[in-house]
């Protein structure tokens, strides 16, 4: 154990700073209660539970009860708790009201239905399940109370409840394991919330009054702390009511960690650090959920500097969680590696032998950021993001889209992201366009789906990351969102009408000015209402009203997104990953600098060129996938440049630059580039192969960056390498050209690998070219086997 932890429990620890939470109490009722959380950070920044050690005073007029670390009402007024641990002290806030009140009857949605979550009979496993279980069907995480409360009390009148004797109810005694139960025994007879059913059984199980408070908002505590190997801590889990009143909720909240290995915590909320790592923890109370980031290092590992002089603002971020992870960073790349890296991400293309040898000569030292100033610059740049954004679009011809609009449409969007229209300007024009799919291509955006429910999950995956679907029926398990969220952020794309154009193949999109989308529990219409914000302003276009707000610059949601999407395609995963997977289950990986990329999006207008300049620019980008001691196992953390297959419409053309071969596609000129494809449902036997998206959907799955045996085949025995190899004549120009097998050797490696043949490559390679029918069959062979490395087919 380590050696403060080991201190902290004999409370001689001395802390550099003192947490204690919650920092201030209101004690609402006599029942009502708060265990606080007393946490020591020390001079490594690692935290410690001093609760067992901490002595608490209370100062003031009111009256409370001290157990431990638990404070209860005994008496109305405002006091002053003093939390004493490690050499420091806290003061904390009291606030008591309604202590001498009649204790109230548990409450069948405050008191029951979170026991029967917890214990996991509301879940889909269990009761929860869209058939139920054992002809006992619950709603989902308890989203519908009124339907629960008549399946425990009138589907099966006397069987699972026994108002005359409710010690004997089947509700309680299946939940024990004293009468056989699928689930098995998930209580124990003692334990206090069984006691909670058991009371509300003994009060005549009866429904709650009208105006019952619900839950609006849980928060968790403590967040962001560094944990030493061994270290165990208690968390806490906190409810806030819609009567304004609050609740400690830990031993009613479900809780789950991401990496049991790293991080276990059981059902009261005590965490254990096993590893070193990182594990985020999530708690579920009431529908909604909440989580918290720790990280889990080796007490006796140091923390290391990351960053050589010069780092920019987005390595001040990195390196601040590399030195919290205790892991060290990789070297620069070098300029070989720098410019073939950055040239396939800005431009989907490799450098040219002459670029090499420009770049590789130049001694100034802001050659990289001239580099990638020039690429920014170039229509390739915009080819690759009319394509990515083409993807989380959907633009490809289907039913109801034909050939012609998909065409107008990519060519619309080609022409905004070319001449720098900002990007939110770019999605407003979207979300509000109103006109012909022919003479307003943005519309046909609402001809991808059609369906009003399905058309707001797609513009929420697409422009905020965020997939909405699991609220369509029952609040969300793993986000804050509600089946509430869910229909008031469909409603915004209730009234999208559509009717025929002049042409047959055009349709015309407009406000209908008509049509309301309805709650599935109750049939009550659902007015607009902005995803995690307020109710639309009524009168408003909804869809003018849900774009301004939506890319408005103080709602960080889309810029957020927009940040997280660029920085996946250079580092090779998002901070948020999936990028368009945004919940509280699944946080990012460095939540400071995905905050300070959203930021400076929006302090840049939405300009995301200069954001690609600043990520270029970073040694994060530029580090090398070379692995040093320390961080080999790190796969998030930006500690080294990760090894990316490159994408299959840039891994095409690639090829096709190299060996000096033209690609047709279908409306597209001879020669023209596979990235420049507009309509998603035209592809080749390579491309999907190389799983390039077909958009059908927006969702980022449909591209597939994993490699694959039938990859392998294709360019092994397919005629896309053999054949261009032998079409494109690269090898044969240069014998004739006079050129030896030795310096055609160097022009093969220059042009693909974006560097010379090591020693011992040129001398093997040579070899086997001398022992070929002709130099021209050797070197064309050497060629092939270049286009089939990994080092080829991967960017590093």
């Amino acid at each position: 154990m380590h050696a403060l932890a080991i201190a902290a429990l004999a409370g001689t620890m001395q802390v550099d700073r003192l947490i204690v939470h919650p920092a201030r109490i209101r004690l609402d009722g006599p029942r009502d209660a708060h265990r606080l959380l007393v946490i020591g950070i020390d001079a490594d920044g690692l935290a410690h539970d001093l609760g067992t050690v901490a002595t608490i005073d209370a100062r003031g007029i009111g009256e409370v009860s001290i157990d431990g670390t638990a404070v209860r009402p005994m008496r109305d007024g405002d006091l002053t708790l003093v939390v004493d641990a490690g050499g420091r002290s806290v003061e904390v806030p009291v606030s008591v009201t309604g202590a001498s009140a009649p204790i109230p009857n548990e409450s069948f949605r405050l008191d029951v239905l979170p026991v029967l979550t917890w214990a996991g009979c509301s879940t889909g496993p269990c009761h929860g399940s869209a058939r139920g279980q054992d002809g006992f069907h619950l709603s989902l995480f308890g989203f519908d109370p009124a339907a629960d409360l008549h399946a425990i009390l009138r589907e099966q009148p006397l069987r699972r409840v026994d108002l005359a004797r409710p010690s004997e109810s089947l509700l309680l005694r299946k939940a024990t394991g004293e009468v056989s139960h699928t689930g098995g025994a998930l209580l124990d007879p003692t334990d206090v919330r069984l006691a909670t059913v058991r009371r509300w059984l003994e009060q005549g199980a009866e429904d709650d009054p009208p105006g019952v408070p619900s839950v609006v908002s849980v928060g968790i505590a403590p967040e962001e702390l560094t944990l030493a190997v061994g270290t165990a801590l208690r968390i806490g889990v906190t409810a806030t009511y819609s009567d304004g009143t609050d609740r400690d909720v830990t031993s009613l909240a479900t809780m789950s960690s991401s990496a049991a290995d790293t991080v276990s915590i059981t059902g009261e909320g005590l965490m254990t650090a096993h590893r070193p790592g990182e594990a985020h923890v999530l708690a579920r109370f009431a529908g909604l959920a909440v989580g918290t980031s720790l990280v889990v290092v080796d007490p006796a590992a140091k923390p290391a500097p990351v960053t050589d002089a010069g780092g920019t603002w987005i390595d001040a971020f990195v390196d601040a969680k590399l030195r919290r992870m205790r892991i060290p960073a990789s070297p620069r790349c070098t300029d070989e590696e720098f410019l073939r890296r950055a040239t396939i991400d800005l431009v989907g293309l490799l450098p040219t032998p002459a670029e090499h040898a420009a770049f590789v000569a130049d001694p100034s030292p802001d050659k990289r950021q001239r580099l990638v100033d020039g690429l920014v610059a170039r229509p390739e740049f915009t080819d690759i993001w009319v394509m990515k954004w083409s993807e989380r679009l959907g633009i490809r011809s289907n039913n109801d889209v034909s050939a012609k609009a998909t065409l107008l449409y990519a060519t619309w969007l080609r022409q905004q992201l070319a001449s720098g229209v900002p990007i939110d300007r770019v999605v407003r024009s979207i979300l509000s366009s109103e006109g012909g799919t022919f003479d307003s291509p943005a519309t046909n955006f609402y001809q991808l789906e059609r369906d009003p429910l399905k058309l707001a999950e797609n513009v929420a995956q697409a422009f905020v990351g965020t997939r909405l679907q699991c609220a369509q029926c029952h609040n969300h398990p793993f986000d804050r969102w509600t089946m509430d969220d869910y229909y008031g952020h469909a409603a915004f794309f209730a009234q999208v009408g559509r009717k025929p154009g002049e042409d047959p193949r055009e349709t015309v999109v407009f406000n209908a000015g008509s049509g309301e989308t309805r709650h599935p529990v109750g049939g009550r219409v659902v007015a607009p209402k902005f995803l995690g914000g307020p109710p639309m302003p009524s009168g408003a276009d909804r869809r003018k009203a849900f774009a301004e707000w939506m890319t408005a610059p103080d709602n960080p949601m889309f810029a957020r997104n927009v940040a997280n999407f660029v920085w996946a395609h250079f580092l090779g995963e998002g901070l948020v990953e999936p990028v368009d997977d945004v919940r509280a289950s699944n946080p990012a990986s460095n939540e400071p600098l995905l905050a300070g990329l959203a930021a400076r999006l929006v302090a840049d207008g939405f300009d995301v060129r200069r954001l690609v300049r600043a990520i270029c620019a970073s040694e994060a980008y530029q580090r090398s996938t070379k692995v040093v001691d320390g961080n080999a196992a790190d796969t998030r953390n930006l500690s080294r440049a990760r090894i990316r297959r490159i994408r299959a419409e840039c891994l095409l053309d690639c090829i096709s630059m190299v060996t000096g071969t033209q690609d047709k596609f279908d409306g597209l000129p001879l020669g023209a580039r596979a990235v420049r494809i507009a309509d998603g449902s035209t592809s080749t036997y390579f491309l999907t192969t190389f799983g390039r998206a077909r958009r059908e959907t927006v969702c980022t799955c449909e591209v597939s960056m994993e490699p694959s045996l039938s990859q392998a085949l294709n360019l092994i025995n397919g005629d896309t390498v053999a054949g261009k190899v032998k079409a494109g004549g690269v090898v044969a120009r240069a014998l004739a050209s006079g050129e030896t097998p030795s310096a055609v050797l160097d022009r093969l490696f220059i042009a693909t690998l974006t560097r010379l043949p090591r020693d011992e490559e040129r001398s093997a390679i040579l070899a086997e070219v001398a022992t070929a029918p002709s130099a021209q069959e050797g070197l064309e062979d050497a060629f092939w086997a270049i286009l089939n490395s990994r080092e080829f087919i991967f960017n590093h």
